[in-house]
């Protein structure tokens, strides 16, 4: 860990001059000296904005904005063979940790604990900061109790974040000057859970909630993101990979955390689906990356939009595997011969989130339609079987290329990143209850029964998130087994491309049986009489994908190892 000197040394004391808006706006562009900042509270306040800029902000940021988790899972596959994705789905991790920023190994290792840099000066320095006259402007600015808060939620972010790739790491908790020996052993992953929960125990209770936050203040941190965090923190401590044992009361945690969130009656479903990335504020929205409107040519225009509309490059191609888990409109899986599914007629009465998500032939867009279709040696102006800068799916990605933008013009976009989403906390919840008590227990409301307005089994959560999607409630009959699998399968449509699915796939250890598979797309002909044949279609070399039983963890960063002189110790697997 000894480049945590060089991130104290090269950002602790810089602020960037290209920050986020609202209150990142106040972060100066310049160097400041380190006795003057905290001897002054506005300056102080300043100083501990800047640890939002280490978190994680987009969806697709391997090499800027050129890859994305999703085309590492089944989710989707890169149309260009994007070598920050290719690394991971080789199996070739330790040349991913070498790859363009922001890669997901060596680029979030020195991110998150830059950001731990920051949180642990704040947090040393804030009980000397002298306090402001109140009710002068300062105070409304320098609230110490609430700067304590949100440091804490984002260094226990942060470390969930490296946890969650990693399992346990160097743990980091003062603040450490060049001189100090910070060569320090990787803590046991229970260990980074306690400490994390402890960060979030101050959090909790020093934050606002979301009602109390200015306009100016969106995107802070709150008492409901504190929660939503601590419920995922340790929904995942409870899942296969971290409790092999099958603990019920890591289980039984991770409900209670989540139930105090659905509690809080901040927050509900937003009516509407389909616009969750792409709308300023939501009651479904507990936590969100703030960010302007970003420019049509960077992510829109050079990753997931069609040539044929403009786009440099349709690089963001959903796989058929992820396609074929949509099921159709009356709740069946199109496996089921009772599903009125028709092969050839593939995209009728699908479940509404299909409509969503997935752009596909023949659909209305922008005022003409999808071709993604082949005749003998000519195509449809969104696909073409020689140019690699076109769909090798036959799907683009709705999620990330809205029907409004387009090329015309230029202009820019509203795409989120969304940190808690409502919908996740309830799908949190589903899981764990169901491995808790079964997917018809409701479970025992909190001790402090004013949190809680809502008592609900893992079945009646699911089908709170099923009804907004307009899709019938589960069947009921459901065994703890059989509900494990409706509520992994409704986790991978509800939050398709939203950064969840490859890391839920590692905390599961399923990689093996839904990565190491092989990938399909779709095959579109279109007949002389104008209708077309759709067939199912094995992709090509270049879009399988390898995954082994010890992938469920990242390797740490081989330049982390041979510094620590032995300290570090790689994860298994990943030794050469």
């Amino acid at each position: 860990m000894k480049n945590y000197k060089i991130y104290l040394l090269a950002m602790v004391l810089t602020f960037s001059a290209s920050c986020k808006k609202n209150f990142l706006d106040r972060t100066p562009g310049v160097d400041l000296d380190e006795a003057k900042t905290f001897a002054d509270p506005v300056q102080t306040a300043r100083f501990a904005d800047n640890a939002y800029n280490s978190l994680i902000n987009d969806y697709v940021r391997f090499n800027d904005h050129r890859g994305c988790t999703s085309q590492a899972s089944d989710e989707a596959v890169s149309g260009n063979s994007e070598s920050t994705v290719t690394t991971l789905t080789t199996g070739n991790y330790h040349a991913h940790a070498l790859s363009a920023a922001l890669n997901d190994i060596t680029g979030v290792w020195s991110r998150m604990y830059t950001g731990i840099a920051i949180t642990n000066k704040v947090l040393a320095h804030l009980p000397t900061v002298p306090l402001p006259a109140p009710g002068s402007s300062a105070a409304a600015v320098f609230n110490p109790i609430k700067i304590e808060g949100e440091m804490r939620f984002l260094r226990a972010f942060f470390y969930f974040e490296l946890e969650k790739r990693f399992g346990g790491v160097p743990l980091m908790d003062k603040d450490y000057t060049v001189n100090d020996d910070i060569n320090f052993p990787r803590a046991s992953y229970d260990q980074i859970v306690s400490f994390i929960l402890s960060d979030l125990a101050y959090a909790s209770s020093a934050l606002p909630n979301a009602a109390d936050l200015t306009a100016s203040n969106y995107g802070r941190a709150t008492r409901g993101a504190a929660l939503a965090l601590k419920a995922r923190v340790l929904l995942y401590a409870a899942s296969p990979l971290n409790n092999p044992t099958n603990d019920v009361t890591k289980w039984k945690a991770a409900a209670e955390a989540a139930q105090t969130v659905i509690g809080l009656n901040q927050y509900s479903l937003q009516a509407t689906y389909a616009d969750l990335l792409n709308v300023p504020s939501s009651t479904e929205y507990i936590m969100i990356a703030i960010r302007g409107p970003r420019n049509i040519s960077s992510l829109l225009n050079d990753f997931a939009m069609s040539p044929g509309s403009g786009g440099a490059q349709g690089q963001m191609d959903p796989t058929q595997n992820h396609v074929d888990m949509y099921e159709m409109k009356n709740g069946k899986a199109i496996t089921d011969p009772a599903s009125t599914y028709d092969p050839q007629n593939p995209y009728a009465n699908r479940d509404p989130r299909f409509y969503a998500n997935i752009i596909y032939n023949g659909l209305p867009w922008q005022g003409r339609t999808i071709e993604m279709w082949t005749q003998g040696t000519t195509h449809g102006r969104d696909y073409d079987p020689s140019s690699i800068i076109y769909t090798a799916t036959r799907y683009y990605c709705k999620k990330y290329w809205p029907e409004v933008y387009n090329t015309v013009g230029g202009g820019t976009s509203l795409i989120n990143y969304i940190h808690f989403r409502y919908g996740e906390v309830l799908l949190n919840y589903a899981e764990a209850v169901n491995e808790a008590y079964g997917p018809t227990v409701v479970p025992p409301a909190l001790s402090d029964l004013s949190l809680v307005d809502q008592h609900l089994s893992a079945t009646d959560a699911i089908n709170l998130i099923r009804t907004r999607a307009g899709m019938p409630s589960v069947p009921g009959g459901q065994t703890t087994a059989t509900m494990r699998d409706v509520i992994r399968h409704e986790r991978a449509i509800e939050l398709a491309f939203e950064d969840h699915r490859w890391y839920d796939i590692m905390r599961w250890r399923i990689g093996t049986q839904v990565i190491a598979t092989p990938m399909y797309g779709m095959n579109v002909v279109k007949n002389t009489n104008g209708t077309f044949t759709y067939s199912k279609v094995l992709l090509g070399n270049q879009f399988q994908k390898t995954y082994l039983d010890y992938m469920h963890h990242y390797p740490i960063p081989k330049s982390e190892i041979y510094k620590s002189k032995g300290v570090l110790i790689q994860n298994p697997g990943w030794e050469n």
